[in-house]
This record gives structure tokens, sequence and C-alpha cells, in this order.
């Protein structure tokens, strides 16, 4: 196997272990919402607060996320001399991973809830 289709081989690897976050940040976007229905119906403070944490845990993993995705498109970027879809990958990348900034900072920050920010 050449060093090409070993690197492609493990870059797969690597995103099924992201599949496998990104099933688990659904079930804990899936508690939060348990949390924060909780919070609206019961004003009980101890919910507000899990929900804050655990979206702000979620948002801060999907972060890394991106920012691995970003690497990768980079790198990608840098390596081919035909490189018209990379060069759109790059873009959309780090769209996604500013958007991914702005809802972590959105949910450490909006104590009160009062914005809906949703794993996307």
């Amino acid at each position: 196997m050449n060093n090409d289709l070993q690197n492609r081989i493990k870059q797969i690897d690597t995103e099924n272990f992201i599949w496998i976050i990104y099933l688990i940040i659904i079930a804990l976007s899936y508690k939060a919402n348990y949390y924060e229905k909780d919070y609206f119906i019961n004003k009980n403070n101890n919910s507000k607060n899990k929900y804050i944490k655990i979206n702000s845990l979620v948002f801060l993993t999907l972060v890394l996320v991106y920012i691995y995705f970003e690497n990768d498109a980079l790198k990608s970027l840098k390596n081919k001399t035909q490189a018209k879809y990379d060069n759109l990958s790059f873009i959309a990348t780090t769209l996604v991973l500013i958007a991914g900034l702005i809802f972590l900072y959105i949910s450490i920050n909006d104590t009160n809830i009062e914005t809906e920010i949703a794993f996307n």
C-alpha cells in the first residue's frame, strides 16, 4: 500500500471516530433540551445551569471537530495542484468553524437562555 493510500485510510478511520463523537453530541443535546424544558416550565435554576454546561461542552467539542476538518482542508489545499474543489472545501470548513465559534460564544455567554442555538 502506498503512502497516499495509507494516509487516506487513516483519515477515513478518524472520520469514523468523529461519527461516534457526533452520536454522543446528539445524546448530550437531547439531554440538554430536557433541562432547558424543565427550566422554562418549572423555573428550575439547577436545570438551567446543567443546560448551559452541556451546551457549552457540545459546542466546544464541535469546535474541536471543526478545527480538525479545517486543518485537513488546509493540508489538502496545500498539497494539490488541481485545487478547484479543495478551495471550495477550505472555504466551507472555514465558514463552519466560524459558525461553531459563534455558537460556542453564545452558549457560554447567554446565561438567560434567550437565544435558541442548535447543533447543525
